[in-house]
């Protein structure tokens, strides 16, 4: 195979890593294919002092490597999966989704280990407005700060003393070789994980049946059929970073799991829902827990957002 792949993307220690990591196994699968990387920076890497719902959401974080595919300056793009919006531009499709890691959010503290042990009024530091909602309805004493950056700029500032405490994801900490730091796993069904949280992503032009053809080895069927359980919930909810929504999806011996969350990171409210359906239709069990979640009272909680 004479030919030279190309992965558009971010700079940040996580994202270079999730890159090579795909670019590693996809060499492993083709034998005599390159494979490059083309780093480059997003605007959602840039705007750091302000949360992401303030400045256009998680899709700042793909723009630029859309581009980069679109004038042929890369073939594929590598993402967190958590950070694609529920809908794609016009021209791109998700060619492989690879099996998952460690989809829990990590609670990280130097001096408490565990959320539970934090003082009154003690300072925690997370920019995501799904976690806010959750430790609000668990711990209303606390004070919520944001937190932007890449892992280690926040464990930077957590080691500063800016913060008594922070959340992040478990996955991304994991991938660094930086487990060691996790003082409690905040885990499913109890505390939910952002939407697709510990699945990485390959993004490819639609109609580019070649490079398809090359990264669809990597798809794992199962988190492919979670993920997109949980995505579909999250479609009919009209979820974005502006709206507090969770969700986790696990097979079981009959077939899928899914647990929903939607909050209010202000009051601490949080309304949940769960459901259960066959595997062949990961998409229904999706759009049926949005449903229960409406039901419940989640459309005030979501007109508000």
């Amino acid at each position: 195979m004479n030919k030279t792949l190309r992965i558009a993307t971010r700079q940040s220690a996580l994202a270079l890593w999730q890159a090579e990591h795909v670019a590693a196994r996809l060499r492993a699968a083709h034998a005599g294919l390159a494979v490059e990387l083309v780093p480059m920076t997003t605007r959602g890497d840039e705007i750091i002092d302000r949360p992401l719902a303030a400045i256009g959401g998680k899709g700042l974080f793909l723009k630029e490597l859309e581009i980069a595919m679109l004038e042929r300056r890369a073939d594929i793009a590598v993402h967190s999966f958590k950070d694609v919006p529920m809908e794609l531009e016009a021209g791109f499709a998700i060619g492989a989704v690879l099996e998952r890691a460690d989809a829990a959010d990590a609670y990280i503290s130097n001096r408490w280990p565990r959320l539970a042990q934090l003082p009154r009024g003690a300072r925690v530091g997370s920019s995501s407005l799904r976690r806010q909602s959750q430790l609000r309805a668990l711990r209303p004493d606390l004070e919520l700060a944001d937190l932007r950056g890449n892992v280690n700029t926040r464990l930077a500032k957590l080691d500063a003393g800016g913060y008594d405490a922070i959340i992040l994801a478990c996955a991304g900490i994991e991938r660094l070789g930086l487990g060691a730091r996790i003082a409690e796993r905040l885990a499913a069904p109890d505390w939910l994980p952002a939407v697709a949280q510990g699945a990485i992503a390959i993004e490819c032009r639609a109609g580019d049946a070649d490079v398809l053809g090359l990264v669809r080895v990597l798809d794992d069927a199962d988190t492919h059929r979670c993920v997109a359980a949980e995505r579909a919930m999250n479609l009919d909810l009209h979820g974005s970073c502006n709206v507090p929504i969770a969700g986790y999806c696990v097979q079981t011996e009959t077939g899928l799991a899914l647990w929903g969350l939607v909050g209010d990171a202000t009051t601490g409210r949080v309304i949940r829902a769960e459901a259960r359906g066959p595997r062949d239709a990961p998409e229904t069990l999706g759009r049926e827990v949005a449903a229960s979640l409406r039901e419940r009272g989640a459309d005030e909680i979501l007109g508000a957002a």
